[in-house]
C-alpha cells in the first residue's frame, strides 16, 4: 500500500493558511510552529510537546474516554466541563443532597468523593510506526486481508513496544489508513470529584443556549487525581495520595482580548473534512433529519417529566443532557452546511481535482473515485438511515427496547458458547442495575410510544404492563435457573417477544447490509485521500480526528452569523442577570450570585472595565471530545475552558469555515470568580498558580 511521508508533505504545504486543522503534537515544528508565531504565540513545538522534558501536553488528559481535562495544581487538582462530569455529579446526587441543584464543594481532601470506573489517562509520547504497520501490506489484497495484515503488524509492535510495566500503548489510524502513529499512555482510576457548580450556573441557558453564542454558562467541574505512594497509578485507595503531575498549567488573571492568540489541546472525538459532496448532502438532506426526529420525539416526554418532578429530573439529568446535545448539534450542523453552501464548494473543490488528475496524467489511476462514491452512496443511503433509526430507537432513547436488545445479546452468547452463562448472566444484571437505578417506567412508556413508530409501525405499549423488565427484581428473577430456564422465561416476556423480531432483523439483514456497503466506501475514502495528497499536494491537508491527542490554533474572534448582526467575542456576567427567570429551569440564578453581581463583589476576577467576563469565543477548531479542553494563551497559561461551538459552526466535523465556525470557551476568571467569591472555596485558588503574564 502506498503511503505519504509527513514531513515531506508539511514542507511542501501552503505557509500562507492560518486557521483550522487537528494537528499532532509532536509533528508541530515547521509551518505550524510559524504559523502559532504569526497569530501571536511565544510558545515553541518543544514546548508544547517534549519526551524528555516536562511540557504542556503532561498537563493534558483524556477524561474518561469522552472529554478533555487539564491538571491545574502540582497537587493533581484537575479542570474540566461540567457536563463531562454531569454523571459523577448525578451519581452522587440525592433529594437529600442535590448536588446538581445546589453544587458540591470539597473544603478538605477528606471530603473528596471518589467515582468507581472514572479514569484519565495521559499520553506519555507518540511514535510514527506507519512503516512498519504498512509493511508487506499491498494493492493486490482484498480489503479484508489488508486490515487483517494491519492488525497483525500492529498487534506485533504493540507487544514489542519499550514502557513501563504501568503504561499502556495503542496505534491509530491517520490519513484514512495512510499514516499510522503509536501512543504510549499511562492511566489514572483514582478520581475524585472536587468541586461542581450548581446547574444554575454550569449549566445555565440548558437547551435554549446550547451550541449558540451569546453563551453565559460556567460549563466546569474539578477533580482530582490520587496516585500511589511511587506517584503511579493505582486503584482507588484511602492509602493514595494527590498526584504529583509533571507538569500543570498556570492561570492567567489577566484574560484575553480580540485578536489574543489561543490554543485548545485535548482529545477531539472525530471528525470527516474530506467526505465528498455526495456524502455530505446524504448527511445533512437525508440522515441528520430522521434522527433529529426521533431525539425530537423523546425529548418531548422526557423534558415535560423532569419539570414535572424532582425525582425524576435528578434520574434522567444526565440521560436528557446526551440525547438533546446531539439533537441540536445535528440541527447547527445542517444549518451551517447550507448556509456556508458547502455542498456546491466541495463540488467546486472537486472539479479542481479532477481537472488536476487530467493534468498530471492520473486520470487511469484515480478518476473512477468520485463516479464510484455517487454510485455507492445511492446504494448505502437507505440502510445507513434505517441502521441509524434502530440505534436511536433501541439504544439512544427508549430504555424498555435498550433492555431488550441486552437480553437478546446474551441470549446469543451463551446459545453460541453455553459454558459461558454464568459471565453472560453477571454481565446482563450489570447492565439491568445500571439502567434502574435512574429509570422511570412511566416516562419510558411515554417515550416509547413517541419514538417506535419511527422504526415500526406495530406500537404496543402494552407490554409495559405485562413485561418483567420495568421493574429491577422481576428481570433479575428471569436470569435465575439453568440456561435452558433462563431463555424459556426470556422468551416468553412480552417486551422481548415483541422486540426480538426487529432486533433478529437488525443484526440478520441491516446491520449486515451495512457492513457490506460501508466496506466499500470506507476503502475508497482512503483511495481518496491518497488521490489528493499525489494530485494536489500543496493544498492543506490535517489528519481527522480521532479521540488522539491534537493542538488547534486560532485567536479570540467575533463573528457575523447572519446579515446585520455581529456578535462581539466576549460575554459578561450582566448577561446571565439579564437572562434571569426566577424559577425557569434554564434560566434561574442562584441568590447569591445575584448578590454578589449587586455588590459588585468581584475581588480580583473583573477585567479593565469593572465587568466579570463569562464566555468567549475563538477561531479553534474543535469536536465532540475537545469539552474541558484548555484554551492556552500566547505563553502556556490558562486563560479559557473549551465547552462548546456556536450552532452554524457545528458543521466544522466536515467542513470548517473560517468565517462562521466559532469554538466556545468559559472565561478562567468566571471560574475562579465562581470558587472563590460563590463557593467560598479560597483553599482552592491557594492552591493553583496565578500569573499576570500580559504585566510583565
Amino acid at each position: 500500500m502506498k503511503f505519504f511521508k509527513l514531513l515531506l508533505l508539511l514542507v511542501t504545504m501552503n505557509l500562507s493558511a492560518q486557521q483550522g486543522g487537528m494537528w499532532i503534537p509532536s509533528l508541530l515544528e515547521g509551518m505550524n510552529e510559524t504559523e502559532m508565531t504569526n497569530l501571536g504565540s511565544k510558545l515553541t513545538a518543544q514546548d508544547i510537546y517534549d519526551v524528555n522534558n516536562s511540557s504542556l501536553k503532561d498537563a493534558i488528559g483524556h477524561f474518561n474516554g469522552g472529554c478533555t481535562s487539564e491538571v491545574i495544581s502540582d497537587k493533581g487538582l484537575i479542570l474540566t466541563n461540567h457536563h463531562c462530569g454531569f454523571g459523577q455529579i448525578q451519581s452522587h446526587s440525592s433529594l437529600e443532597n442535590d448536588y446538581l441543584k445546589d453544587g458540591f464543594w470539597a473544603m478538605s481532601l477528606e471530603e473528596e468523593l471518589p467515582n468507581e470506573g472514572l479514569y484519565i489517562e495521559f499520553i506519555v509520547s507518540i511514535a510514527d510506526v506507519t512503516e512498519e504497520v504498512l509493511a508487506v501490506v499491498s494493492d493486490d489484497l482484498t480489503e479484508k486481508e489488508k486490515q487483517s495484515v494491519i492488525d497483525q503488524n500492529s498487534n506485533g509492535i504493540m507487544k514489542n513496544w519499550p514502557r513501563e510495566s504501568w503504561q499502556d500503548v495503542k496505534i491509530k489510524s491517520f490519513y484514512k489508513g495512510n499514516q499510522y502513529f503509536l501512543f504510549v499512555t499511562e492511566r489514572f482510576e483514582d478520581i475524585r470529584l472536587v468541586g461542581a457548580p450548581p446547574s444554575s450556573i454550569g449549566k445555565f441557558g440548558s437547551d435554549t443556549d446550547n451550541w449558540v453564542f451569546p453563551r453565559h454558562t460556567g460549563d466546569f467541574a474539578m477533580f482530582r487525581i490520587y496516585a500511589d505512594e511511587n506517584n503511579r497509578p493505582a486503584k482507588y485507595s484511602k492509602d493514595n495520595k494527590p498526584y504529583k503531575p509533571k507538569h500543570f498549567l498556570p492561570i492567567s488573571l489577566d484574560g484575553i482580548e480580540e485578536g489574543d492568540f489561543t490554543m485548545v489541546f485535548g482529545f477531539p472525538g472525530r471528525t470527516d473534512e474530506y467526505l465528498p459532496a455526495v456524502a455530505i448532502e446524504h448527511i445533512t438532506k437525508e440522515f441528520n433529519p430522521t434522527n433529529i426526529a426521533i431525539r425530537e420525539a423523546a425529548l418531548e416526554v422526557i423534558d415535560a417529566k423532569m419539570q414535572e418532578s424532582d425525582e425524576v429530573r435528578i434520574k434522567y439529568a444526565s440521560k436528557q443532557a446526551r440525547i438533546a446535545n446531539a439533537w441540536k448539534k445535528w440541527k447547527g450542523e445542517n444549518l451551517g452546511i447550507e448556509k456556508s453552501d458547502a455542498v456546491a464548494k466541495r463540488r467546486e473543490f472537486e472539479a479542481t481535482f479532477t481537472k488536476a488528475l487530467a493534468e498530471k496524467g492520473l486520470e487511469d489511476k484515480y478518476g473512477n473515485i468520485l463516479p464510484e462514491f455517487d454510485k455507492l452512496y445511492s446504494e448505502f443511503a437507505p440502510v445507513n438511515i434505517k441502521r441509524r433509526n434502530f440505534i436511536e430507537v433501541f439504544l439512544v432513547t427508549n430504555e424498555l427496547m435498550q433492555m431488550t436488545f441486552r437480553a437478546y445479546q446474551m441470549e446469543q452468547a451463551i446459545t453460541a458458547k453455553p459454558e459461558i452463562f454464568e459471565q453472560a448472566k453477571e454481565s446482563f444484571a450489570s447492565t439491568l442495575k445500571g439502567i434502574h437505578k435512574n429509570y422511570d417506567a412511566d416516562l419510558d412508556k411515554g417515550v416509547f410510544n413517541n419514538v417506535m413508530p419511527f422504526y415500526n409501525d406495530h406500537v404496543d405499549a402494552s407490554i409495559y404492563e405485562k413485561t418483567a423488565f420495568t421493574n429491577l427484581e422481576d428481570a433479575l428473577a428471569l436470569l435465575e435457573g439453568k440456561p435452558k430456564d433462563v431463555l424459556k422465561k426470556l422468551n416468553k416476556d412480552a417486551a422481548y417477544k415483541y422486540a426480538k423480531p426487529m432486533i433478529e432483523d437488525f443484526y440478520n439483514n441491516v446491520d449486515k447490509e451495512f457492513q457490506e456497503k460501508n466496506e466499500p466506501i470506507t476503502a475508497l475514502q482512503t483511495n481518496y485521500m491518497t488521490a489528493l495528497m499525489e494530485a494536489l499536494p500543496n493544498a492543506r491537508y490535517f489528519p481527522d480526528a480521532n479521540s488522539t491527542l491534537r493542538v488547534t490554533y486560532g485567536q479570540v474572534r467575533g463573528y457575523s452569523p447572519r446579515d446585520a448582526v455581529y456578535y462581539n467575542p466576549v460575554s459578561y456576567l450582566d448577561g446571565v442577570i439579564e437572562k434571569y427567570i426566577p424559577g425557569d429551569y434554564e434560566f434561574d440564578v442562584p441568590e447569591k450570585l445575584i448578590e454578589l453581581y449587586e455588590n459588585k463583589d468581584y475581588g480580583q476576577y473583573a477585567d479593565t472595565n469593572g465587568k466579570v467576563p463569562v464566555c468567549f469565543l475563538g477561531t479553534n477548531h474543535t469536536t465532540g471530545g475537545n469539552s474541558g479542553s484548555p484554551a492556552i494563551d500566547a505563553h502556556g497559561n490558562l486563560v479559557g475552558l473549551n465547552f462548546d461551538r456556536v450552532w452554524e459552526g457545528t458543521m466544522s466535523d466536515m467542513n470548517y469555515d473560517p468565517e462562521i465556525c466559532r469554538n466556545i470557551m468559559v472565561d478562567l476568571r468566571y471560574v475562579l470568580f465562581i470558587v472563590d467569591k460563590y463557593a467560598g472555596a479560597k483553599h482552592l485558588i491557594d492552591e493553583m498558580k496565578l500569573v499576570h503574564p500580559k504585566k510583565k
